[in-house]
């Protein structure tokens, strides 16, 4: 069961899956050959900058963005589920997000990140583009998730923070997967005020590396 409602210049769409109502707020291609379905982390929503810039950048060339709320948003919890939850909420509006038969990327930042990877060879993904993939907790380099991003199976692009707290660029092994450092951005993508980059050209950076990565994709 789904309702859509519309704007001028988004849709949002809602799913029932088997973890609640998801939301889907869609930002058309006129002329689409891609779909990027990107979903938030455990502790935000899809107001994050990144998921912004890309929803804003990405349709000029050609890929339609799905920025998607986990029913635990909608719903107006604090608080992410367990990640076999998560996994039901993605997998629940999947065939929402592949309706239209183009190939669709699956996306997310940091939780959503080991979503889309989890799932990406069981729902059929064209790619995985994980964002501020958060390899381990802060300060655990133990508890390593490496083998969620390696385990992907599909082409793959990390997008990281320089002075990522949950994994430094330099932390992450050897792998089947292209990654761009955002210097001196943290998880969020924040960069300090002495940084000898500014904020919009950190934010630049990452939908540039999307844009041509997702131009390479056949």
């Amino acid at each position: 069961m789904t309702h859509v409602t519309k704007t001028a210049a988004t849709t949002t769409e809602t799913v029932e899956t088997g973890a609640g109502t998801a939301r889907i707020t869609w930002h058309a291609a006129k002329k689409a050959r891609l779909v990027l379905a990107v979903s938030h982390g455990a502790g935000g929503g899809i107001e994050a900058r990144d998921l912004q810039a890309l929803a804003e950048a990405l349709p000029a060339h050609g890929v339609t963005v799905a920025r998607v709320e986990q029913p635990w948003r909608v719903a107006g919890k604090k608080l992410a589920p367990a990640p076999k939850t998560l996994d039901t909420g993605w997998r629940g509006v999947w065939p929402a997000l592949a309706k239209s038969g183009l190939p669709v990327i699956s996306g997310g930042r940091s939780a959503g990140a080991r979503v889309a990877c989890r799932t990406a060879t069981e729902l059929g993904a064209h790619a995985v583009l994980a964002l501020s993939f958060p390899l381990h907790p802060p300060g655990k380099p133990e508890k390593s998730r490496a083998d969620e991003l390696l385990g992907a199976g599909v082409p793959t692009l990390v997008v990281q923070g320089g002075n990522d707290p949950f994994g430094k660029p330099g932390e992450f092994p050897a792998g089947e997967y292209r990654l761009v450092e955002v210097p001196y951005a943290d998880h969020g993508f924040a960069v300090p005020k002495r940084a000898e980059i500014s904020q919009d050209e950190a934010v630049a950076v990452i939908t540039d590396a999307v844009v041509g990565w997702a131009g390479s994709l056949g």
